[in-house]
């Protein structure tokens, strides 16, 4: 009998096609590419509606007039130009730089002295470091109305005084003391948080580098000036970033403390567009003010940095 293998004619082997050359890396590439978009993706979305949205809406009204219920009207550039002539917005740009200026020099400076002293690893450092910080977690409005208890016409401290006969201090009625005062308590809510940032810093300062210092006979003076204070440079920067643009932005504190007041001298420009514009019904003027605080908050942070980066590669180079 002749087999059936023999009659059955031998099947081809199909030979695949050769892939071509590139699309395996290809492939993988559009894998990756996806799995970035999946990760990313929602959090793009959500910065696009909640930051570049508003945003790019805030710049289209600051080119009209609008009180915020009627139809906006384009007038181009003439709420920045009346910014420019306004003479609140001028005193209000003066308060606020020097809130920001000697704030963020003080905090830094009060911040980094506290740091250095606390720097040691031990509970009662722990203990002065929560008590610096304690009042960065409260809110600047609270902080407000207790300062305010404290230094008022009719606060504690002036009820002590009268009570021994001595006129009052006037730290908030009296234009002299007004701004200093809120600048004081700013300082103090505030410079705790830059002593955990120095803090942090400090801890990763090679503890190898100051034994070599002190054993050359360096001092603690020079030690802290000439080899801690530049390696912890950068977190330096950063913190005087987050000061200053803070301190821009300075409200809260304001409305609790002083009210603007009195007679308008410690009137922020971030109080003047929500306590003056926006209640006037003058939204367009009032967000042109705000697009331009924002561009100057930039500006300045782009500075800070540059100058930073400057010294840095003046050091290396």
């Amino acid at each position: 009998m002749v087999e059936l293998a023999e009659l059955t004619p031998p099947r081809r082997r199909s030979v695949a096609a050769p892939a071509a050359p590139g699309s395996g890396r290809r492939r993988a590439r559009f894998r990756e590419a996806a799995v970035t978009f999946g990760m990313m993706g929602p959090a793009v979305l959500l910065y696009t509606v909640l930051t570049i949205v508003p945003v790019g809406v805030a710049i289209y009204l600051s080119f009209t007039d609008w009180d915020g219920f009627s139809t906006a009207k384009l007038i181009g550039w003439e709420n920045y130009k009346r910014l420019f002539d306004d003479p609140s917005s001028t005193d209000a740009w003066y308060v606020t730089a020097l809130i920001a200026l000697l704030g963020s020099a003080l905090m830094i400076g009060a911040g980094l002295v506290y740091a250095l002293i606390l720097k040691g690893r031990s509970r009662t450092n722990s203990f002065f470091r929560a008590v610096a910080y304690f009042p960065h977690v409260i809110s600047a409005l609270i902080l407000g109305y207790l300062w305010a208890a404290i230094l008022g016409t009719n606060g504690a401290v002036n009820n002590t005084l009268a009570k021994f006969g001595m006129e009052p201090i006037g730290f908030l009625f009296d234009e002299k003391f007004a701004l200093y005062t809120l600048i004081g308590v700013i300082v103090w809510a505030g410079f705790g948080f830059n002593v955990v940032l120095f803090v942090a810093a400090l801890q990763t300062v090679p503890v190898e580098l100051l034994e070599a210092a002190a054993i050359d006979g360096a001092s603690r003076r020079q030690i802290n000036l000439r080899i801690v204070i530049p390696l912890i440079a950068p977190v330096v920067t950063v913190a005087t970033v987050l000061n200053l643009v803070g301190l821009l932005r300075a409200y809260d504190i304001v409305v609790s403390l002083t009210g603007g007041g009195p007679a308008g001298s410690t009137q922020t420009f971030t109080y003047l567009i929500l306590a003056r514009s926006f209640e006037g019904t003058k939204v367009g003027y009032a967000t042109a003010q705000a697009v331009f605080l924002m561009v100057v908050s930039a500006v300045l942070a782009l500075v800070v940095t540059a100058l930073r980066n400057r010294q840095d590669q003046a050091a290396t180079g």
